[in-house]
Formats: structure tokens, sequence, C-alpha cells
């Protein structure tokens, strides 16, 4: 049977934990960058960030031409989003809305990260503003998302508030351990957007027109089951990993020995840097925007029809975070690249077995990974830490393709901070 996260709780008084009762997100940073293996792989981040200009995640180096046109309105929510923006922005102090609201191009969309860290100080902090302000971010990203998505931004707040209170370290993880940044100005015709992210949570959302780009997008949990207080039962990624597990069990013999490029979750035969200390299998995680990622595992060619099936169905559940009509229109360029799809898996496939799997398409890139404990104690992977990842592969993460298209400009994230 699978581990239960209580098996994993570090006593209070352990050094993992004690060592940081007093700090607040900031000094917090201050003190885990004296470990040299944290220093180093946030210094790693910080170059990339500071350092490089957007490309895009490629397969080889190369962005795929013609892949994203502006194309037909997809009936994105841009009247009720760009509404609860000007509401969110008409909300805040002058100090606040100069921290908040950056151009267009800013560098700024490409500081969102995942860990605990608080190392990228840009915009507003919802655990430092006041609950009105709270609210008008609430309402942006609500009008931005579908009711799932909604649903899903919330789950993922309060487990991470479960998480503090179940390790000590509230002023670390709580519910709005969250910092939220504008980009542009609320249009119903020309390009903005927002981005919202903190611990296990980042959304990078830009609007232009009627069409919508909502990549990276990061949900994750530790632990993904809630098991006491008012939200006892709350369960997060079950659909995507039970989808994902029933689709590694239906391969064929053959089929699985292209598909499964190792048996185990931490593999002896990987080579060198496979395995990252923060992104344990994941490849498209923060400060990664320009990764190139080879196609590895088996083409949805090599599939059945029902095999055929259940990718796309994996597919719609990563993107259930988004608007019916958005959702529709990237599901539709899903379906068109289906032959030059990929799908790959690491790890057992037995119920109890942690996993990793990818699903990689010219148009989209999904990612779904089992983790060891952060702030628990297991030391290898176990099924109750769970990251979940989307891209828009060649060059359209953050809209930038669009952005391209519709002002005739060299493209967006290259401007200053």
């Amino acid at each position: 049977m699978a581990g239960d996260f209580r098996d994993h709780v570090f006593p209070l008084d352990h050094p993992r934990l004690a060592a940081y009762r007093s700090c607040d997100p900031r000094s917090y940073v201050d003190e885990m960058r004296q470990v040299p293996a944290i220093d180093e792989a946030l210094s790693g981040w910080t170059e990339l960030f500071e350092k490089t200009r957007f490309k895009g995640v490629t397969t080889d180096g190369y962005v795929r031409p013609g892949l994203f046109e502006l194309g037909p309105d997809e009936a994105a929510p841009t009247g009720a989003a760009v509404a609860a923006a000007e509401a969110l922005i008409r909300s805040l102090s002058p100090q606040e809305r100069e921290a908040t609201v950056h151009p267009l191009d800013s560098r700024v969309w490409r500081a969102w990260m995942n860990p605990e860290f608080y190392l990228n100080r840009f915009g507003i902090r919802l655990e430092e503003v006041d609950r009105a302000v709270r609210n008008r971010v609430f309402d942006l990203a609500d009008a931005s998302l579908s009711p799932t998505g909604a649903r899903t931004v919330r789950d993922v707040m309060h487990v991470n508030k479960f998480l503090g209170e179940l390790v000590g370290l509230p002023r670390v993880l709580n519910e709005n351990s969250y910092n939220l940044n504008l980009f542009g100005t609320p249009s119903a015709s020309e390009p903005w957007g927002w981005n919202l992210w903190g611990h296990h949570l980042a959304l990078n959302c830009l609007f232009v027109g009627g069409r919508q780009v909502f990549t990276p997008v990061f949900f994750g949990a530790e632990p993904n089951r809630v098991d006491r207080g008012e939200r006892a039962g709350l369960t997060l990624f079950g659909e995507q990993e039970r989808a994902g597990l029933a689709l590694a069990q239906s391969l064929t013999d053959e089929q699985a020995g292209r598909a499964v490029l190792y048996r185990h979750k931490r593999d002896p035969a990987m080579p060198p840097g496979r395995l990252h200390p923060g992104d344990e299998l994941h490849l498209g995680g923060a400060f990664q925007d320009n990764r190139e990622i080879p196609l590895e595992g088996i083409p949805a060619t090599g599939f059945d029809g029902m095999q055929r099936r259940r990718l796309l169905e994996i597919v719609e559940l990563f993107l259930a975070y988004q608007p019916d009509g958005p959702r529709a229109a990237r599901m539709r360029a899903v379906r068109r690249h289906l032959d030059e799809t990929y799908f790959c898996w690491i790890g057992g496939r037995g119920h109890d077995d942690p996993f990793y799997y990818r699903i990689q398409s010219p148009v989209v890139l999904v990612e779904f990974d089992h983790h060891a404990g952060i702030f628990l104690a297991n030391p290898e992977p176990e099924k109750f830490h769970t990251h979940t990842l989307v891209r828009t592969p060649n060059g359209n993460d953050y809209g930038v393709e669009l952005v391209r298209r519709a002002t005739g400009g060299a493209g967006l994230l290259d401007g200053p901070e």
C-alpha cells in the first residue's frame, strides 16, 4: 500500500523545522542560502532569470515556426478579466500600484517560481495587503479561470496553509504566500496579462482580444491530501494520477519497451543531472523557459484508438483550469498534432508506485511527478507529494508569439524588470 504522509511528519523540534521557527519569508531565504546546495540552486535560477532572453521550450534548440496564429475569437473571458483587473488597480495604493503594474514586455513575467523561497520579490504579496485587495486579486483569478481552475487555486492555497500548520511554520507557508503582478494595460483588444505565483502555484495568463494563453502553469501539493480541519477529505491531482497510470498500465510489452524510460523513479541508470534536487524529474519547471526537451517515449501513432483517446483525455484534465473557449481551442490544436505527440514514463506501473510521466507535442507539454519530501521527511518520492506542469512549447509560453503577431514587435519578456 502507498505510504501515508502522517508516517513522514518531522517532530516539531527537529532541526529541519525548529531552526526556522522565527523566520518570516524573507529571512527564511537568507537562512536557507547558508546550505550550499540550496544556494547553488538559487544562484543558478537567478542567473537564468537575469541573463537569458526568452526563446521558448523546444526539442532541439530551434523554435518551430507557424504553429500559433491570432486566429478567430476563442470566447476568452476578456471583458470580465479587464473589469476585475481595473478594479484591482483602483484598490491599490500608489506604492502598491508601482510595484504591481509592469510594462507588457517586462522580464518579471519570468520571475515565477514554485518553491517556498521568496527570492524574486515583485508585485504585491497577498499576506502583506488588506483583505479588500486580496479579494480583488481573487476576483481577477476567478474571472480568468474556469470554475475548476478557480477551485484548484483555492485548494492549493489551503493545502499550503495546512502544511504550514502541520510543520509549525505558518509564517513561511500559508494561504497567502503568493505574489500578483500585472503586465500592460487591461484592454478588450490589446495584449495584457497577469501572473500569480508562490509555493506550489504559478499562473501566467495573457489576453489578446478574445484569445487567451494560459501557460506556464504549475500546480502542486505536499501533502496532496488534507485529513484534518475544515477541509478534511480534500485531495488534489488524483484524476491526473489515475488517468496517467491507467494509460501506462494499458501498454503492451512492446509499447512499454518504448514508453518506459526507466523502471524506477530514481533509477541508477539515469545520466548525471537527470534528477534535479529541486525539480526531481520535471524538465519544464521554473526558469526553464528555453530548455531543450527532446522527444522521448512512444508516439501516439504507436497507440491503438482507446489509448489515443486516453492520451487526449489526460491532456484535457491538465487543461481543466482554462475557460471553455480557450480550452477547446487548445484541444483542437493538440488533436491536429496528435501524430507528433509523445508519451513517456519513469517508475513502476503498480498502484502504489511513485512515477513521472510527460506528454509532449509541438503545441503542449504536460508533466506529472511524484516527489520526495521537502517539509515532510520521506527521503524517496512518495505519491502524497505531487507536482504538475503545463507549458506551450515553441515560443508561445506567456503568449509571446501571439503578442508578436498582434503588435508586430520583437516580442515579449525582453524588457527591463
